[in-house]
């Protein structure tokens, strides 16, 4: 994996580069969407490709390990194959999930043992195992194994839990060595940072990881209940220690304002389930603000879902129509609401790509923020 830097804002640290994968080149800054059981939930891969334009997606390893296991992926030639996408794709490691099981999961040195959240079943994640699986689905992109602290963590509990994860790390880097991609495509490590929200564990942190070769690096354990302006305290923390020519993916984030400001802050890559997860509840991101879809005052506004959008969607269905759709619960109004929210994430960092060469993105960021963080 090769990544080039063109360009960094001259009065911000938002940069625009280019990711080369086996499976193609992705255009930094990023956002991709999320396809937790290995499929953008209700989104066809022709929309991805033409309407959303994805440029990457995730799978999920814990829910793919789960079902329908390793074995299958690999029996159908990795997950490229499986579900048909030949872009490039991310896979996490599972330790977030294994995070949200909370009582039924236990960590120790080996890793951690948890419940299958669909059957009860009993398993064993161990940062050797976690790369086994991950080189069975056949991610362009694989994350280290790591436990995601909570956002009200104490300093003590931090520090303990930052100290597990760098030392999963050790053991993932190790069971990399002693392993091959099995699909003919390399595949590429990013090991994360953590540390809660505590400034000296997050530099310790991000120091730790540079001493691993990698062609990227990850910052986790954030947006996971912490104040907004911590996140970004603790993106300015880790950014400045991270290598320059290597992309930081911001796991797990967010809202398009929490975009907007990390790409401000040198974040190059992306991933939320709020859009598709938000948009089947009637939520809709614009480029005028905020829409919730179930308001009866949208019920005879025939105007596109955004009028500014250059989606399918906000060309061909309008407000009205689709809160008689997600009203109705047709399945339907899910994926529309689904396919125009990917489509305005991922127009909004291309925009931002604009503007950081156009040398505008500052100004630029400084208007859409608020314009897309109000109600309508």
């Amino acid at each position: 994996m090769d990544f080039t830097l063109h360009h960094q804002a001259v009065d911000s640290e938002a940069r625009a580069g280019t990711l080369v994968t086996g499976h193609g080149k992705i255009e930094t800054p990023i956002f991709m969407p999320v396809g937790t059981a290995g499929s953008v939930k209700g989104i066809h891969k022709k929309d991805l490709k033409e309407d959303i334009q994805a440029q990457i997606i995730l799978g999920n390893t814990y829910h793919l390990y789960l079902r329908p296991g390793t074995d299958i992926i690999q029996q159908a030639g990795g997950l490229h194959k499986f579900n048909g996408w030949d872009g490039p794709i991310l896979t996490d490691s599972g330790g977030y999930q294994v995070f949200s099981l909370g009582d039924i999961r236990k960590l120790s040195e080996e890793g951690a043992k948890f419940q299958s959240h669909i059957d009860g079943s009993k398993h064993l994640f161990t940062p050797e195992s976690v790369i086994d699986i991950q080189r069975k689905i056949g991610a362009d992109i694989i994350m280290a194994f790591d436990e995601c602290t909570p956002g009200d963590a104490e300093y003590d509990y931090a520090k303990k839990s930052l100290e597990l994860t760098q030392r999963w790390l050790d053991r993932c880097y190790n069971q990399m060595e002693k392993t091959q991609p099995l699909y003919g495509h390399k595949q590429s490590l990013f090991p994360i940072v953590q540390g809660s929200v505590y400034h000296d564990l997050r530099e310790i942190a991000a120091k730790h990881v540079t001493t691993f070769p990698s062609d990227g690096y990850a910052i986790g354990g954030l947006s996971v209940g912490e104040p907004e302006a911590d996140m970004y305290a603790m993106i300015e923390v880790v950014n400045p220690i991270l290598p320059k020519d290597k992309p930081r993916y911001l796991m797990g984030v967010g809202t398009p304002v929490n975009i907007l400001e990390a790409i401000d802050r040198g974040i190059d890559m992306f991933d939320c389930v709020m859009p598709t997860r938000n948009g089947r509840n009637g939520m809709l991101f614009t480029s005028e603000g905020i829409i919730n879809i179930k308001n009866r005052k949208w019920a005879d506004d025939f105007s596109p879902v955004d009028p500014n959008g250059t989606s399918y969607v906000d060309q061909q269905y309008s407000k009205a129509f689709l809160r008689h759709l997600i009203i109705s619960n047709e399945m339907l109004g899910a994926q529309i609401a689904s396919q125009h929210n990917l489509a305005f994430y991922l127009w909004l960092v291309k925009e931002a790509r604009k503007q950081i060469l156009a040398d505008t993105f500052k100004s630029w960021k400084e208007v859409m923020v608020k314009k897309i963080a109000q109600r309508l």
